[in-house]
């Protein structure tokens, strides 16, 4: 069991997920790390999220990043999202996972920040050992 599981939109959001396998690596947290879109294969996320024994899950996604979003509406467990640096500089991403409606929270942390989102699922994971 995996305690965070990482999942990006498109395998060209790999160098994002690799900052946050970094830094869980570094503080010896287990991650699963799958590459599944929300538009593109939405039954193999689905089944993904049902399945999943995460605790946390990092959501990277550039574009209408409707990945966390989704995700956070599939599950009760934390969602954290990492919009995705392309067009407006990432600025369209941020908001769209930002702006989600009432009852479907996502945690954002910055624009590439796949850093962040790593250190955000660790504090999450600690509150549960208390």
């Amino acid at each position: 069991m995996a305690d965070v599981s990482i999942i990006c939109g498109s395998a060209s959001d790999a160098a994002i997920a690799d900052k946050a396998k970094k830094v869980l690596d570094e503080h010896k947290v287990s991650w699963d790390y799958q590459v599944i879109s929300a538009h593109r294969d939405p039954d193999k996320l689905d089944a993904y999220v049902r399945t999943s024994s995460c605790r946390v899950y990092i959501a990277i996604a550039g574009l209408s990043a409707a990945l966390p979003g989704v995700i956070a509406s599939k599950t009760e467990k934390p969602v954290i999202g990492v919009p995705v640096s392309g067009t407006l500089s990432g600025l369209d991403s941020l908001l769209s996972i930002a702006q989600m409606p009432k009852g479907v929270p996502v945690a954002c942390v910055g624009v590439d920040n796949g850093e962040n989102a790593a250190y955000l699922a660790i504090r999450i994971l600690k509150l549960a050992k208390k």
